[in-house]
Formats: structure tokens, C-alpha cells, sequence
């Protein structure tokens, strides 16, 4: 069942969870989008793949969400964006963190941006991670992405670390975000 509607800035969107197809559409959007607007090559994308992966294999309806955001009012609507929070983990190990969500893949297709989307999809998944009892999101980014980044600093999460690499064919530097929920 689809959320509420909701308005961004005069935008029209409805928030429902994933369904069938979704998580290809996740996929293709983040390598498409990412190749067009950073030059990213397809292990960007493969790498998505396998966050998508481990969501379905790993989803955990109380303590897990995707949302995807669509055009409120149209009987078929493309989404235009994504976000997904799940049970953060241990890099090395895979054990789950106590208390901790990851906020991942955040998406906003072009034509949607400026319009708050990117804010209210944040927004929710802050919401369902205070509903689920975390203490915490964290999550991780590029400090190239500087929408993204401008959004999580509205909303009040703090940048912990930074760390050069290198990462679909190009230099850059990896940033770990978090937001206490207390």
C-alpha cells in the first residue's frame, strides 16, 4: 500500500515500497545516471547490483525499507527516486551493528531534482529507523556527490571520516556519514 502523498516544492509524490521490478530499475538508473553525470564505468553499477542483491536476500520487513517515489495522480508513473535503510553491518565480518541503519542508494532522477525529493526520501527513512527502534543511520558516500551531501548535512547527519581511493575508473574520496537518532 502506498504512503501518504506528499509535496515537494509543487512536486506530487507518492512514497510506496519496492514490488516486482523495482530493484532492476534501482540498478539500471544508478548505472545510467552515474555513468552519464560522473563517468563512472559498470563496475559502479555492479557494485549496486550487489547492495540490491543482499537487500532481497537479507530483507527484514521490521527492521528494512525501499522506497520508491513516484508522480502523485498518474495512473503509470516512472519513479523518480529511491531510497533504501537497512540493518548497517560490519565491513570485515557482515554481523550485523547494533542499533545502527545504513541509509543507501538514494536516488533522484534528474528531472525531480530541486524539488525537496531527495530531502523527503532522507526524511523517511529517518522515520522508519526511529519506528524500528535504531539509535543511528549511517551511510556512505562520495565527496563528489554534492547534492546528495548538501542533503545530508540539512538534515543533521556529520561527516566521520574520509578516505581516498580509487573506484570505477576514477580518484575520489569516499566520506561515512552518521545522524544520531536520540
Amino acid at each position: 500500500m502506498p504512503d501518504p502523498e506528499h509535496s515537494a516544492a509543487g512536486l506530487p509524490f507518492t512514497l510506496r515500497p519496492h514490488r516486482a521490478g523495482d530493484i532492476g530499475w534501482v540498478v539500471s538508473r544508478h548505472g545510467a545516471l552515474y555513468a552519464a553525470e560522473y563517468g563512472w564505468d559498470m563496475r559502479f553499477e555492479a557494485l549496486v547490483a550487489r547492495i540490491a542483491a543482499d537487500f532481497i536476500d537479507r530483507f527484514d520487513a521490521q527492521r528494512e525499507a525501499c522506497w520508491i517515489a513516484e508522480r502523485s495522480g498518474l495512473p503509470t508513473s516512472s519513479p523518480l527516486g529511491s531510497v533504501f535503510l537497512v540493518q548497517a553491518r560490519d565491513a570485515a565480518t557482515q554481523a550485523p551493528r547494533d542499533g545502527v541503519a545504513q541509509l543507501r542508494m538514494l536516488l533522484v532522477e534528474p528531472a525531480a531534482r530541486g524539488f525537496g525529493l531527495g530531502v523527503a526520501l532522507a526524511a523517511e527513512c529517518e522515520r522508519f529507523a526511529r519506528a524500528a527502534g535504531y539509535h543511528r543511520i549511517t551511510l556512505w558516500t562520495n565527496a563528489c556527490l554534492l547534492a546528495a551531501r548538501g542533503i545530508y548535512q540539512r538534515r543533521g547527519y556529520v561527516l566521520v571520516r574520509s578516505d581516498a581511493h580509487h573506484s570505477f575508473g576514477h580518484a575520489m574520496v569516499g566520506e561515512t556519514w552518521e545522524l544520531a537518532l536520540e
